[in-house]
């Protein structure tokens, strides 16, 4: 039996007095030793002392290291034992356990100690590593022209604001589309500059010894979990990612680079994406000195592979719910997380639970022109926008080197810390706002923009809002104006349903369950008969068919008070699926008002089998609208019909304000005993990966590619777009004005059935199936008759075959050539016709031949190219032979581009001219006409 350490003593006469929320300092973390211990999260119950964690360590034989973090009641431990636990993540609690999760002498050891001593759970701790949202090699890109010089001249001028980079720095003074930037000139004149917020950039370190941030740099609230030394500095090659974010919020007015949005804030660095850390140390991450640092910037998550689904669980939720509770005296952590950068490959941020969460605010691009890029991820829980690269052009900002500059940043993982800086600037005239009511003030005045993009549609109360862009483009003028008169919020409410169980059906029986009245009961249980005492296990849900199945369930309004609960807020909804494909479901919730949130649309990358084990979606596209009445759920898989699946269950949770503040109560993660809140159904083989780098899956051309909004996005691709409400202020509930307004989001295939009903309609098609009839006998006659050509060599002009003909198409085709759409054909084959598989891919979207013209220029040479790395800087320094997590270095010189464009084979470019969205409403809709196929 191992001692415990005698630190344990002095931690006892600081938990013993805690100081209040002002003095607390952070406790420096100890040094890890994994390759040598394993380390268990302990929770106890938070009411007892140092010394009772002492004594049951004591009991099971490992050494007490130290608080976990800002948790209370909970302990860091560890043992030295030879016994390595599965990496799969489980907890020693009042419910059976796989066999060989632990090990078995600290089991029974852990089983021995009697449950009136307060133990809870003692959870064995994996090493995870997050991902980077940023990353690739473009050229620099100057504005085009200088067709208004006013803002930046008062700047230089009257600002006294010498940057020498500061008119490339179009997210703050854009000299060519003044309605795209930040609006932050009017601010600066003001003297409001970030003075006295703390921001801190959780992500691979912080080069405090840069000129554009020494002065800036925050100690006291910084720490590297990485390597567990005090300074957070960028250690590794590819380390540039956190600087540069730095440099967007806090970069000095100086003679180097350009300068932050909040150039007066004190900026701290957390590293955590330069290894894999434990979800003990991610947690204390998401805590660190939160009674200093106020806003917290995370450009990271899980992989923007289009098939990754992850969220926070255990004490990294709970780290995430202390901080909002707790964090800046009780106002609350602001956690601000990047959307996520995988629209090119179908990837929805409701599947990445960080940016789906009631906790944090989520963040997506616009780009230089004010247009969608596609790589920019779409869901229903975006809060707003912000400036990040695209249409040709990039964020301009520090870099790590003493008086470095970065000229390819971009990504989303760009546009959140931009919102950092604006959310500092609010802070610093009111520094009493509390994390909800940032997100409060963002829904009221984030700015409609775009006004054709069919995405948009208007809410029950009157807002419009767009999977694209949220509640709109984040202006920081009227952002901080509004919080300077802004009411505080009164406390948070919700209201939880029961878990709502479907009727079982199958397949056969699907066209007659309306009829059924047998199909009405709950799901049944597990049964036995008399032959067989083993259970008979039933399947249970109802067979998911491709117009969907739909479940409702009413709230009232004596829930509601019940409830305590005044004002809607945020809805989340959990969902058990049972699904052999889980990318083919899709989600949708519609409310009493008739207003429907997109919760997920196919991915045509997700192969997962998992299907939705309670997994739990978030949508803001229902803020402040009446919750009274009948919501309806739809499940629906209309592709790939061999993969089939059932809807099990699902609840309906609302988050809002109290109507009696002195009855709020605080919400706390469900604990052992009470329904699961805290399992989102994530991949649990995740917990031994390194969260991915912000570089990871920007992909090359993210800068260079054009933008659009003309669009679906999630919603249906029959709705027309609705007009801008006249009053976007409008306090008032109000129903849908229009059947369009009803009708949002009903799918793809939205609008059959009316069609359907129409002679007129139905005459029509006959004619074209006609006409197509006559024009497919053409084509065959003519084919038939150039085959028989070809056969005597009167078609083959010298070049061994027909021309146009298709090569069969590998099955190991890589995976980035079907990650764009719109893209144009280049090669040609050895021959002289045209490369054939290259040309049967581009029938759906596929990128350039293998085989470039020489004349293609540098700035070609990297389309089509997806990083190791989560969101994707592009580095001018990193060594070009690193592989892992590497930023590929920009071009010195035209020159040098042009031959490393010519050696750099199979790396197109986007069609002149072209949007080159990804994961547009026309590439979800060619994907389902060749499932259906």
């Amino acid at each position: 039996m191992r001692s415990i350490l005698p630190l344990w003593s002095l931690l006892l006469s600081l938990l013993l007095a805690p100081p209040t929320f002002g003095d607390l300092q952070p406790r420096i973390p100890q040094r890890r030793t994994y390759d040598t211990h394993q380390y268990y999260a302990l929770e106890l119950d938070p009411t007892l002392s140092p010394s009772s964690a002492s004594s049951i360590s004591q009991s099971l034989g490992v050494e007490l290291v130290e608080p976990l973090g800002e948790l209370a009641g909970h302990w860091l431990v560890r043992s030295a034992d030879s016994f390595t636990p599965s990496h799969n993540s489980s907890t020693i609690a009042r419910r059976d356990l796989p066999q060989n999760t632990i090990d078995p002498t600290l089991k029974k050891r852990w089983n021995a100690i009697p449950s009136s001593t307060g133990k809870r759970s003692l959870t064995p701790l994996s090493l995870r590593k997050r991902a980077k949202r940023h990353r690739s090699p473009l050229p620099r890109y100057p504005h085009s022209s200088r067709a208004d010089d006013s803002e930046l001249l008062y700047a230089q001028n009257e600002l006294h604001l010498a940057d020498p980079m500061l008119g490339l720095q179009w997210h703050l003074i854009n000299q060519e589309m003044r309605d795209i930037e930040l609006n932050v000139t009017g601010l600066w004149g003001r003297g409001v500059t970030g003075e006295g917020v703390h921001v801190v950039i959780v992500d691979d370190g912080l080069d405090l010894n840069s000129q554009d941030l020494k002065d800036n740099f925050f100690a006291e609230g910084s720490y590297d979990f990485n390597d567990h030394t005090e300074l957070p500095l960028p250690r590794l090659s590819d380390d540039q990612h956190g600087t540069r974010c730095a440099g967007e919020i806090a970069a000095v007015p100086n003679d180097v680079c350009g300068v932050g949005v909040s150039y007066s804030a004190k900026i701290a660095g957390v590293r955590i994406l330069s290894a894999p850390i434990s979800d003990a140390d991610e947690a204390a991450a998401l805590n660190y000195a939160y009674q200093q640092n106020d806003i917290y910037s995370c450009s990271w998550g899980p992989p923007d592979d289009g098939k990754s689904m992850e969220a926070p669980e255990g004490i990294i939720l709970k780290a995430m719910v202390n901080g909002v509770q707790n964090g800046r005296d009780g106002k609350g952590s602001i956690f601000v997380f990047a959307a996520g950068n995988g629209g090119g490959v179908d990837d929805q941020c409701n599947f990445d639970g960080y940016t789906n969460s009631i906790f944090s605010i989520t963040v997506g691009a616009v780009d230089r022109k004010g247009l969608h890029p596609y790589y920019s991820e779409m869901c229903a829980a975006m809060m707003m926008v912000a400036p990040s690269s695209g249409s040709g052009d990039h964020i301009h900002t520090t870099d790590v080197g003493e008086n470095k500059c970065a000229h390819t940043h971009g990504g989303t993982s760009a546009a959140a810390p931009l919102a950092v800086g604006v959310f500092a600037l609010a802070l610093s005239v009111r520094p009493d706002l509390t994390w909800r009511d940032f997100q409060h003030i963002a829904v009221r005045n984030c700015v409609f923009f775009n006004p054709d993009d069919p995405d948009w549609q208007k809410t029950a109360a009157g807002r419009m809002f767009s999977y694209k862009y949220g509640y709109g483009r984040l202006d920081a003028g009227l952002f901080v104006e509004a919080a300077e008169k802004w009411k505080l919020v009164k406390p948070q409410a919700w209201f939880d349903s029961p878990a709502v169980y479907l009727p079982t059906t199958s397949p056969a029986d699907v066209t007659q369950r309306q009829e059924d009245d047998s199909d009405s009961d709950i799901t049944p249980t597990p049964s036995q008969n008399e032959t067989n005492p083993e259970p008979v296990v039933v399947p249970t849900g109802s067979f998911i068919t491709e117009d969907g199945v739909t479940s409702t369930y009413e709230v009232t309004k004596g829930m509601l008070k019940d409830s305590n609960f005044e004002r809607l807020e945020h809805i989340t909804v959990r969902v058990w699926i049972e699904h052999q494909r889980r990318g083919d479901v899709e989600v949708e919730i519609t409310s009493p008002n008739g207003i429907t949130s997109v919760l997920s649309r196919q991915r045509r990358f997700d192969e997962d089998d998992s299907g939705y084990p309670g997994w739990k979606f978030m949508s803001l596209k229902h803020w402040e609208e009446d919750p009274v009445g009948t919501w309806t759920i739809r499940v629906k898989d209309q592709v790939h019909p061999e993969k089939t699946g059932r809807f099990i269950a699902w609840s309906l949770q609302l988050w809002g304000e109290v109507i009696d503040p002195a009855l709020a109560k605080t919400w706390a993660p469900a604990e052992e005993g009470q329904p699961d809140e805290e399992e989102t159904g994530s991949d649990p083989t995740a917990v031994v990966s390194q969260k991915p780098k912000p570089t990871e899956h920007l992909p090359g051309d993210h800068g260079e590619a054009s933008g659009e909004a003309d669009k679906p996005g999630l919603g249906s691709t029959t709705d027309a777009p609705l007009s801008a409400p006249t009053d976007s202020t409008n306090e008032d509930i109000t129903e849908p004005t229009s059947p369009t307004d009803a009708d949002a989001d009903e799918g793809f295939f939205s609008g059959i059935t009316t069609l359907a009903s129409s002679s007129t309609w139905i005459a029509g098609a006959g004619m074209i199936i006609v006409l197509a009839g006559a024009a497919v006998g053409a084509i065959f006659y003519y084919r038939v008759r150039r085959r028989r050509r070809n056969l005597f060599g009167l078609a083959n002009n010298g070049e061994g075959g027909a021309r146009g003909g298709y090569a069969p198409v590998s099955d190991d085709m890589p995976m980035g050539l079907l990650e764009r759409g719109r893209r144009k054909l280049g090669g040609k084959s050895a021959g002289g016709g045209m490369a054939g598989s290259k040309e049967l891919y581009d029938a759906f979207g596929d990128g350039p031949s293998d085989e470039e013209d020489d004349e293609d220029s540098a700035d070609e040479r990297s389309a089509l190219r997806y990083h190791d790395d989560f969101l994707g800087d592009d580095d001018e320094h990193s060594p070009t032979t690193k592989t892992e997590y590497k930023d590929d270095p920009e071009p010195e010189s035209a020159e040098k581009g042009e031959e490393e464009g010519k050696s750099d084979k199979g790396k197109g470019k986007a069609g002149e001219g072209e949007s080159a969205s990804g994961s547009s409403g026309s590439w979800q809709d060619a994907a389902e006409d060749v499932g259906r196929v």
